[in-house]
């Protein structure tokens, strides 16, 4: 069995209610400053089951500092942060327990091999051993590891790191996939495939919350989109709503972006 086929197909996958009441993310008036720089700026932002958000902003405008105050990485200066109903300050263990991070960076221990490495991220989620060999044998499946996951990690490209990363975001079926820039490093064959694979977990139930500079990602995949700037959220709905809000209609997300984020730069070249 190859492919998304093997989501479909595995019985070891609980499905999660879209229609539960309690949000999964739910980001209330957080704010965090590193010195004088408000890197986040009372945000607020509630996701349900079973969605793909999209999280956008040029560099600099707090999409990674949100990321790291998700998934407890990093405290907020005022507000609140919860995980399936757990404020991630006060009750990090279970709000942890059902996130599952992708990082822009993909590390692994260089001295583990890619099976090593997700034995040891199922052994830290308390996984059953049975259950960690089944579900690393499923998921080499789902990502066409094709045997080198039994190598050293040091030997690994950028590409087959990021694999193994998202591997081990998903082994343990959380609720909430936080992802910071999942198609960086992968060939055009994987970058669909993980396509494929965030749609099949979404129709599962699981809530994604992505940032990418991928505009064409964003606009083929997420159900709603926040559009951050300097700090705050300027926009955030359907992209359907924010056109129809930005008067946009029948324009690109591209073009949506640059207009609420200061507009098109002149460009002109040394000589002109």
């Amino acid at each position: 069995m190859s492919g998304l086929l093997a989501i479909a197909a595995n019985p070891r996958l609980p499905n999660f209610s879209a229609n539960t009441m309690e949000p999964i993310l739910r980001i209330d008036n957080a704010t965090k400053r590193f010195g004088e720089t408000v890197a986040v700026d009372a945000l607020s932002v509630e996701l349900s089951a079973g969605e793909i958000f999209g999280f956008l902003g040029p560099n600099g405008a707090g999409k990674t500092t949100t990321i790291k105050l998700i998934t407890g990485l990093l405290r907020p200066d005022s507000g609140k942060v919860f995980v399936d109903g757990n404020d991630v300050q006060e009750n990090p263990q279970a709000a942890k327990r059902v996130v599952g991070y992708i990082p822009d960076n993909p590390y692994i221990y260089d001295r583990l091999t890619g099976r090593e490495f997700l034995e040891l991220v199922g052994s830290l989620y308390g996984m059953p051993h049975k259950l960690i060999i089944e579900r690393i044998e499923w998921l080499f499946e789902l990502f066409s590891v094709d045997g080198w996951g039994d190598d050293l990690a040091a030997e690994y490209s950028h590409g087959m790191r990021q694999k193994i990363i998202m591997a081990s975001a998903i082994m343990h079926n959380p609720k909430l996939v936080v992802i910071d820039e999942p198609m960086v490093g992968l060939d055009p064959q994987s970058q669909r495939l993980v396509k494929g694979v965030m749609r099949r977990l979404v129709e599962r139930g699981t809530t994604i919350f992505m940032s990418t500079h991928t505009l064409s990602v964003a606009e083929e995949l997420c159900n709603r989109i926040g559009i951050i700037f300097q700090g705050r959220l300027l926009k955030i709905g359907t992209q359907k709503e924010l056109h129809h809000e930005a008067q946009m209609e029948g324009k690109s997300l591209e073009e949506l972006f640059v207009k609420l984020t200061g507009g098109e730069m002149e460009i002109k070249l040394w000589d002109e």
